[in-house]
């Protein structure tokens, strides 16, 4: 099955967290630069560490070179877990 996930990134964060805000939006922000798709690979690393799957099962669709994207999710995980899973909690 696959997942669509929409992600605004923060890239030279200094920090490696992702958040919701309170309308509903994942934000991901980045230690990685934006150049030569750093941040890209960054992003894919952490959401591929964090659901425990294989970084081939993970592709930007939409938004490669700004900082609204749009994630592809082969996984057999639902929407709801995927944010329970990324989403650092305080």
């Amino acid at each position: 099955m696959a997942i669509l996930l929409e992600i605004k990134v923060f890239p030279q964060s200094g920090r490696q967290v992702c958040l919701q805000d309170k309308a509903g939006i994942l934000k991901c922000y980045l230690k990685s630069s934006p150049e030569h798709g750093k941040a890209n690979e960054e992003l894919i690393k952490i959401v591929a560490s964090r659901l425990a799957i294989p970084q081939a099962h993970l592709k930007i669709v939409r938004g490669a070179a700004t900082r609204k994207k749009v994630i592809k999710i082969e996984t057999s995980l639902d929407h709801a877990d995927i944010l329970q899973k990324l989403i650092q909690r305080d």
